[in-house]
């Protein structure tokens, strides 16, 4: 059995609908006027904090907005064949997400600074094919702290490791 909504639930959603479009033929709910009779007494007043992370806690982060760029199809190629060097290699096993985080920017600016054009990246498979660090190492790679180092990514061939590694194409460093 469905019950009536209450007069203070009523006055909480119109404050909700009334941040939003209603859709077309619809017309946003009203709120009971303040003198009706309230059947309960009110609610607690509830306020709500922001979320603020423990030291301890991984944040929660949004998904990046621009994706990192796949590498040309041409160099892909190059290096899967092995026609071009992988220069250098980063192994993250072992590592938690903040201290794999620093590693890997680390990494690809020394790697940039010293002139190299291609690097491997394993962050392995993880637990049952879905790992944190394969999970988010693309992400890592499409910040904005890194878009001058990345030119793109793509997953690894087989042989250097397949799905748990990814190859990454370094731009050239601006003098």
């Amino acid at each position: 059995m469905k019950r009536k909504a209450r007069p203070e639930e009523l006055r909480l959603w119109a404050l909700v609908t009334a941040t939003v479009n209603p859709a077309a033929g619809r017309r946003p709910i009203m709120p009971p006027p303040e003198d009706a009779p309230a059947a309960r007494p009110p609610a607690p007043t509830v306020t709500v904090k922001p979320y603020v992370a423990d030291a301890h806690r991984t944040p929660v982060r949004p998904p990046p907005a621009v994706p990192p760029q796949d590498i040309e199809p041409g160099r892909k190629r190059r290096l899967t064949r092995e026609r071009d060097p992988i220069d250098l290699t980063l192994d993250l096993h072992g590592l938690d997400q903040d201290r794999a985080r620093s590693v890997l920017a680390a990494f690809l600016r020394r790697a940039q600074d010293e002139g190299v054009r291609a690097v491997l990246v394993i962050t392995g498979k993880g637990w049952l094919g879905d790992g944190v660090l394969r999970r988010r190492t693309p992400e890592w790679l499409s910040e904005p702290g890194l878009r001058n180092v990345v030119a793109g990514v793509s997953e690894a061939h087989r042989r250097h490791g397949g799905e748990g590694a990814l190859y990454v194409a370094l731009k050239r460093k601006v003098q």
